[in-house]
């Protein structure tokens, strides 16, 4: 979708985004996503349209890797999503995982105040964020708010890297659902509830109220099954699979586990953009049942094959 970038010796990437397959579709695609590559070009979408631009001063070797889900059903979702996604390009390059927070902790309370200047009646718009950050030299960050989710897929194996910021998990956090409940409502099934968004804001801190900040779910707040999942955190990639950041369109349908069961099968051997298509004509010609009308958006991340004789790119040194 994005011609022209490069991702350096170490990674080969590839992104895809659509207003979605099968018979029935949505009015417009309000999903988006952020690429900046080795050489710091970007690529983004604009009115749903493919642009790309330079980003100055961008440290050679240093990549940004950004899926976003706006929520149509609040209204201006596309606005949400491509406001968050022009701001990503103004972000400096960053590889501490609290500065990068910061900056996005503001990022989403001046998008916020400048949705909310606009005086429109209805929900507040919002956004998911799954955000991965790779400096050349230190340790993959990501950063995540919503149901968008990072996953990573194996030879034989899709494991979520990534925390849905749904009602389910919230209850997970207060002791009200146990694992296996927890994994059956937000893995086994799809609803289109959210309890966090960028630039929306949460319902983690109070339940019975939106709260205009983001509540970043560390270690201390989530139940023990999801403790080493952190939505602000430093990341081990694997040289021998393949990462996928994707929205919620690929699995909402009634048997989501079903459909990701196929993905290894999808993605594995085969290069980041063979590995894109795939998944794209899997959803066409053997879409999963009960398929939702949703966009589809999706980042292909793994290291080029030369490189498999590394075994992983560490979270620490």
């Amino acid at each position: 979708m994005f011609e022209g970038l490069h991702f350096g010796p170490r990674f080969e990437v590839a992104a895809r985004s659509s207003i979605g397959l099968g018979p029935v579709t949505r009015a417009e695609n309000q999903d988006n996503c952020v690429l900046i590559d080795a050489d710091g070009n970007a690529g983004l979408l604009r009115g749903g349209v493919p642009v790309a631009q330079r980003v100055p001063g961008w440290p050679a070797g240093h990549l940004r890797l950004a899926v976003l889900d706006g929520m149509g059903g609040h209204g201006h979702g596309r606005e949400a999503a491509e406001a968050a996604a022009e701001g990503l390009l103004a972000i400096p390059a960053c590889s501490d995982i609290d500065l990068l927070s910061a900056h996005l902790d503001a990022l989403h309370a001046d998008l916020q105040r400048r949705f909310d200047a606009l005086g429109e009646r209805g929900p507040r718009p919002g956004t998911t964020l799954t955000l991965l950050e790779i400096p050349a030299l230190d340790a993959p960050l990501l950063w995540h708010a919503g149901d968008s989710r990072l996953l990573e897929i194996g030879a034989g194996s899709v494991a979520p890297l990534t925390v849905d910021h749904v009602p389910a998990t919230a209850y997970a956090m207060q002791g009200l659902l146990n694992e296996a409940d927890w994994r059956r409502q937000v893995h086994g099934e799809h609803a289109p509830q959210i309890a966090q968004a960028f630039i929306l804001g949460n319902t983690f801190a109070d339940p019975l109220r939106l709260d205009d900040g983001l509540f970043a779910l560390t270690p201390d707040k989530l139940p023990p099954w999801l403790r080493a999942l952190p939505d602000r955190r430093a990341v081990t990639l694997r040289a021998d699979c393949s990462y996928l950041l994707a929205s919620d369109g690929f699995w909402s349908c009634a048997d989501p586990a079903e459909f990701i069961a196929r993905w290894p099968r999808l993605l594995s051997g085969r290069d980041a953009q063979a590995g894109l298509g795939a998944l794209f004509d899997e959803m066409a010609e053997r879409p999963p049942v009960g398929l939702q009308p949703d966009n589809l958006t999706a980042i292909v991340l793994r290291f080029r094959p030369h490189r498999r004789d590394e075994t992983a790119l560490p979270a620490s040194n």
